[in-house]
């Protein structure tokens, strides 16, 4: 399956937005260690569909304009990989939760480094919000795009909300 990608400028920076012809794969930072998400071949394509539809709603996130995308998702990872990331498409906007909590959400409370390491791994920053993520002291700790902009996220979304 080829994998497409694109880059779009948002208010966190350039994003690298990554899909197939059924779904997004990845969006990464501009800053991305590439070790974090291994994808196979990419080829830039700036008129792909699926890229365009990605990149509107983004633009209506930042715009406050969105506050849940609706496009499909191709999450590679491991099957506890993958509960950690449908647990985070589960994070209401506006809301954050703990490592902790999550794993209580797993059933498994011990697993909170692993739920950490899961997180980490996300491939779909933003739209799987890792960003809503926190430490269960209420820090804000560990973020692939940095910390900076998991701040400029999480105030974006507490601004929208009444």
């Amino acid at each position: 399956m080829q994998l497409v990608y694109m880059y779009m400028d948002s208010p966190v920076g350039a994003l690298k937005l990554v899909a197939h012809d059924q779904a997004l794969v990845a969006v990464m930072w501009d800053n991305e260690d590439h070790k974090r998400v291994r994808l196979a071949e990419l080829v830039e394509d700036r008129q792909h569909p699926m890229l365009h539809k990605v990149k509107q709603q983004l633009q209506e996130y930042f715009a406050g304009q969105r506050q849940q995308f609706d496009l499909p998702l191709d999450f590679q990872g491991t099957a506890f990989q993958q509960q950690v990331w449908q647990a985070l498409l589960s994070i209401p906007y506006g809301e954050t939760r703990s490592y902790k909590e999550i794993a209580v959400q797993l059933g498994n409370e011990k697993a909170v480094r692993a739920v950490g390491a899961a997180n980490g791994k996300n491939p779909i920053s933003i739209i799987a919000p890792c960003h809503r993520v926190i430490g269960s002291s209420g820090a804000l700790v560990g973020f692939a795009g940095g910390l900076d902009k998991k701040q400029i996220l999480l105030s974006l979304e507490q601004s929208q909300i009444p």
